[in-house]
């Protein structure tokens, strides 16, 4: 199964490496993938940090296409409104869409996953 890393996770990693092993392993079983609004987040950083060579390695990444369904993010909201899930941002619940779309699990360091898992029925990496 691949999994959708999320901005989270790649920022903990060019920081300080924290989440290094977990997904250097990802990377070596080639179990990753990317998407449009992750590679919107984390490229202008990068740019202005000319970290070129790293916004080519992020380029290279499978890129998950975005097919974003405005009903079913309005229907994922609700759902996490109903179980008292307030303050859920479109980007991650467009990032859930994206994974279960695809049938894809998400690692994220993002609390919203983990609150969204059980309402939502997402897979997630741990």
């Amino acid at each position: 199964m691949s999994v959708l890393v999320d901005t989270s996770i790649w920022i903990e990693y060019f920081r300080s490496g924290k989440v290094s092993s977990k997904l250097d392993f990802l990377i070596d079983e080639n179990l990753i993938v990317i998407n449009d609004l992750i590679l919107a987040e984390l490229v202008p950083f990068l740019k202005v940090r000319n970290q070129q060579k790293i916004i080519n390695i992020l380029y290279s990444i499978k890129n998950l296409a975005l097919e974003i369904n405005w009903n079913e993010i309005i229907e994922f909201q609700s759902k996490c409104l109903k179980k008292g899930l307030n303050g859920i941002g479109i980007p991650d619940l467009i990032i859930a869409q994206n994974a279960k779309q695809h049938r894809c699990e998400i690692y994220s360091l993002d609390n919203h996953f983990s609150l969204m898992k059980e309402i939502l029925d997402l897979q997630l990496t741990i």
